[in-house]
């Protein structure tokens, strides 16, 4: 049975199925889910994340974070900590950068929030070397300070979508409709915590929701609240959510999320809005496009550095690198930056209060 006609048989007998209860059921299912049975990063996946453009892009990170350590105090014993880790690059390249920093590596106890077998497998090998441990969610992050890297992870979480209608909301649910998937809505209900966005919305607009993410943030948050430490969250998305951005990838490119569940990756944009009113008590930063980030933390002079030894399609590709991660029409505007960090403590360098 493929995961499309499970699915399907689950709604005949349950009923429509709510948005985030497809996505989880498509990415995660044991044996047919996207991240279970896959290796989805790369030029032989079907996406590729900044840290697989150029190396520059977790270097920046993690010297990003050592600074903010050393502004702290130096804390001898701290957690860096990665979210949704993919391949490892990220952590990798960081761990690399950040032997510079005297006393970072000694004192950071490397900690990768992962679910799936397949990807652990493949970080443990990029990995090798370090002292580095596993877990499955942010619940299980130890009490200690906490210097977090979340890159291109919450918009991989699963959402609810509503639309409003008379001081109500209907919500988008997967039904089945002669024998294929489908979206549809639901009766108009009232939501209390969508009350704040009646104000805002008229009909036909659609507001995502994404409870795993506030459950992510309240564990992050209370760590570097109670701990002290940084938290750096690269996706892209925007302040509030407004519009349906629930959209699927497969060998690059974008298809019908409905039309073969398991297959292909599922992604909506990131209500950053949310995640900072999460957060309290902690302070978040202001919101900045990942260009800018990027270039506050000198991407243009390492760039020049690494061209120096580089020619032909070597310096081609680099350029091309550097481009893909700081132009305004290309990740520079579409991915945000926003900090997370202690009450009484500044931002993270790159970042603005």
């Amino acid at each position: 049975m493929t995961l499309r006609d499970h699915i399907i048989t689950r709604i005949m007998a349950e009923g429509p199925m709510r948005l985030d209860h497809f996505m989880t059921t498509c990415l995660l299912h044991p044996t047919k889910g996207y991240y279970t049975t896959r290796q989805p990063f790369g030029q032989t996946g079907d996406f590729i994340t900044a840290p697989e453009i150029s190396q520059m892009f977790g270097e920046l990170i993690g010297l990003c974070l050592a600074q903010t350590w050393l502004t702290n105090g130096a804390p001898d014993r701290f957690t860096l900590a990665e979210l949704g880790p993919g391949r490892g690059t990220l952590m990798a390249d960081a761990l690399r950068a950040c032997r510079a920093v005297p006393g970072f590596l000694d004192a950071a106890q490397i900690v990768l929030v992962e679910a799936s077998p397949i990807l652990q497998e493949q970080q443990r090998k990029v990995l090798r070397g370090h002292h580095a441990s596993w877990i499955n969610s942010t619940a299980q992050l130890p009490d200690a300070p906490l210097y977090l890297i979340a890159n291109e992870f919450f918009d991989a979480l699963p959402i609810r979508q509503f639309v409003p209608a008379t001081k109500q909301w209907r919500e988008r649910l997967v039904g089945v409709m002669d024998g294929a998937l489908h979206m549809g809505l639901g009766p108009a209900l009232p939501q209390p915590f969508l009350a704040h966005r009646l104000e805002d919305t008229c009909d036909g607009d659609v507001v995502e929701i994404c409870t795993a993410a506030t459950t992510v943030i309240c564990d992050i948050a209370a760590r570097v609240d109670t701990y002290g430490g940084a938290a750096l969250i690269v996706d892209y998305g925007d302040w509030r959510s407004l519009g349906d951005t629930f959209q699927a990838l497969n060998n690059h490119q974008p298809v019908d999320p409905l039309v073969d569940p398991g297959n292909a990756d599922l992604t909506a944009h990131v209500d950053f809005e949310a995640l900072a009113q999460a957060a309290a008590p902690a302070r978040f930063s202001k919101l900045t496009p990942q260009g800018v980030f990027l270039e506050r933390l000198g991407i243009t002079d390492r760039a020049q550095k690494l061209a120096a030894a580089l020619d032909g399609t070597a310096l081609d590709a680099h350029v091309t690198a550097h481009r893909r991660l700081t132009h305004p029409s290309e990740m520079g505007n579409l991915f945000k930056v926003l900090g997370l960090y202690q009450n009484g403590k500044m931002p993270p360098p790159g970042l603005q209060p």
